[in-house]
């Protein structure tokens, strides 16, 4: 791949409303009024905020109408927790995940998304992978009760890893006694798509979605235009703004190990994002990856695995798909980002001294 060096114009970010979610990225945008809870409604502006899906959600639209579609879309969140949650026994993923080895017959929705987690999954040469999660729960990750497991436990646990032994046909799936299917790296993306087209069919033109760090834009900004969007900083605990990006109808999601981690007695950081071929946290030099892609369950998927995959695998993967764009920045400051976005991102001033490099198409 090739890479070229350039230095990004620098901005102070304005915005009046942070958006800090449980895993990532956006720090900020414009056009949004500040919220400090519940239900709120001005002259164009329709806002819910709740939590769900183990994050708390701020769902913003404007125009006639927009309260409503959004307390509509609170509705279908929440419909979609019941039906993927991993620890609620009435849910159809504990359902599976408890199965014993027996097939499981799963509504539609959920269904559609096991099937896109598999295709994402086969895609991505098992960096990404919905059956890491007994990994996730040794590490600690799902319990806040965080350990350094040992080599055998791993080893043990990893032997029940693996989505290519899952078995789906049509809404029936199969999985091995003793795997555990999770939806976490795909769940709030597709959520979001399933929202956007939600407001859509109500008539809301113009919306912002936060689902705990995944961004949804539904079009453009109020009075046109693109959205400004503040991406977090990884470092130092996620304090501050990197910089800005300009984009509308589109999501955009970031992964980084700089929010979830814990410290071990070894005094060795581990974040919650789990290669799936060690058992162990990633630790290839990448701090976070953010995708810019216009499905928001493309991107959630693919913030993951190119997490996993680091810096140069990214960028081939890119090279061979491109149609997404990242931003992938490393533990030593330095910021690459692909070409497509080379004029919509610009670092903030607190950044400036950080080195950016576009990833430039092959030529064919």
């Amino acid at each position: 791949m090739k890479y070229k060096k350039r230095w990004t114009g620098l901005t102070a970010l304005a915005c009046a409303a942070a958006f800090m979610g449980s895993t990532a990225a956006l720090a900020g945008c414009s056009g949004q009024a500040s919220s400090s809870g519940g239900g709120r409604q001005g002259a164009d502006q329709a806002q819910v905020e709740f939590f769900a899906m183990d994050t708390y959600m701020t769902l913003t639209a404007y125009g006639d109408g927009a309260q409503a579609a959004l307390e509509k879309a609170q509705d279908e969140v929440e419909k979609l927790e019941d039906e993927w949650s991993v620890t609620n026994e009435n849910s159809e993923i504990y359902q599976l995940n408890h199965s014993g080895g027996n097939p499981v017959t799963l509504s539609d929705d959920t269904a559609d998304i096991v099937g896109f987690a598999l295709e994402m999954a086969e895609e991505t040469g098992g960096d990404l992978d919905p059956t890491i999660y007994p990994v996730l729960e040794a590490w600690g990750f799902t319990t806040d009760e965080n350990r350094i497991p040992s080599q055998e436990e791993l080893d043990a646990l990893l032997a029940n890893v693996g989505y290519e032994r899952v078995q789906l046909d049509g809404t029936t799936v199969q999985l091995p006694a003793g795997m555990e299917f999770d939806l976490g790296a795909v769940g709030k993306g597709y959520t979001g798509d399933i929202l956007a087209q939600l407001l859509e069919d109500e008539g809301v033109t113009s919306a912002l979605l936060d689902l705990g760090g995944n961004i949804q834009a539904v079009g453009e900004r109020p009075g046109g235009g693109d959205w400004r969007l503040g991406i977090r900083s990884p470092f130092d605990g996620g304090e501050g703004v990197l910089g800005m990006l300009l984009a509308s109808d589109c999501a955009v999601v970031t992964s980084g190990n700089y929010e979830r981690y814990f410290v071990g007695e070894d005094g060795k950081e581990y974040g919650h994002i789990i290669d799936p071929d060690t058992g162990y946290p990633v630790d290839n030099g990448l701090a976070s990856v953010t995708i810019i892609t216009e499905e928001g369950k493309r991107g959630d998927a693919l913030s993951t695995s190119m997490f996993v995959k680091g810096l140069d695998e990214a960028s081939r993967y890119w090279q061979d798909y491109q149609d997404f764009e990242m931003i992938l920045v490393t533990q030593d400051g330095q910021i690459y980002l692909t070409e497509g976005i080379e004029d919509q991102f610009t670092l903030s001033s607190d950044f400036g001294n950080m080195d950016t490099h576009v990833i430039e198409r092959d030529e064919q």
